[in-house]
């Protein structure tokens, strides 16, 4: 039973953590905080605390064991959800990780939409839907080059057994392989074209930023921008619509739903994106 004395002594073992942590004395940090757990094993901000000192250690696997605990114990707990989302990306569980980091930034979004953590978030992310992109590309090339092979490899076979069942063989059956080849190629080329990057449609790029939305919101005269840009853009420019020049409330900036789930779907098909502009 957690009394009032020992949760009094847990926040000040939590303190002391703290500080150890602000000195970058992590291994003091891990065990002020690993005695407040014990003093205090139901609150989360404990086990997130240590799992930060694991994580700057890269010891990835106490990372993720007490990032767990957290969310146990709190299930909307963004910072233990992109922690795990960093340690599952360290062990190559990239699709994992990638659903832990896009839980993270959506709780994140929802704490605190123009907060710096949403903006980290959203580059590790970024990092890792390439990172799981390039994972299942590289082996779907893989697996069209070793197909693409075995193909080339029977119409060459098929063209030695014409060959040899014909005493000549005609510039009409040699014409006819290299056609076959060369549809192959065709085949084979049109089948690879979604691993190519393309540009970002405009559409999907903040007038302000020129980057692809991340949480987009729409103004009174129907312009949408990037959140954290309008915002910026309202407090230290003006209250106006930096197009249209209209006046803008704040408070009457409205979630782009449409476009938000454009993107992701955009996203989904052209991972490649996170790592560029527009």
């Amino acid at each position: 039973m957690v009394t009032a004395a020992t949760s009094a002594m847990a926040e000040r073992l939590k303190e002391d953590g703290n500080s150890c942590f602000k000195k970058e004395r992590f291994g003091a940090a891990i065990d002020a905080y690993t005695e407040a757990i014990a003093l205090s094993p139901k609150v989360p901000a404990y086990w997130t605390n240590r799992a930060l000192c694991h994580m700057k250690r890269k010891d990835w696997t106490r990372v993720e064991e007490d990032c767990r605990k957290a969310i146990q114990l709190v299930h909307n707990s963004f910072k233990a959800h992109y922690m795990l989302g960093l340690a599952l990306l360290q062990r190559e569980q990239y699709t994992a990780g990638v659903k832990e980091l896009q839980r993270a930034l959506d709780l994140g979004r929802g704490a605190d939409p123009t907060g710096y953590m949403v903006e980290e978030i959203w580059e590790e992310l970024a990092k890792a839907k390439y990172m799981e992109w390039e994972l299942v590309s590289a082996k779907r090339s893989w697996e069209l080059n070793s197909l693409k092979e075995t193909c080339e490899a029977a119409l060459n076979q098929q063209r030695a057994l014409d060959m040899s069942q014909t005493e000549e063989y005609s510039d009409e059956g040699y014409s006819s392989h290299t056609e076959r080849l060369k549809a192959l190629d065709l085949v084979f080329e049109k089948a690879a074209e979604e691993d190519k990057p393309t540009e970002v449609p405009d559409y999907l790029c903040c007038n302000i930023t020129l980057e692809i939305f991340r949480d987009p919101v729409v103004s009174p005269s129907g312009v949408t921008y990037e959140r954290a840009a309008i915002l910026e853009h309202l407090n230290k420019v003006g209250k106006f619509d930096p197009l249209t020049r209209e006046k803008i409330d704040p408070s009457k900036l409205v979630p782009n739903l449409a476009i938000k789930e454009a993107v992701a779907a955009y996203l989904e098909k052209h991972a490649w994106a996170y790592k560029m502009g527009c």
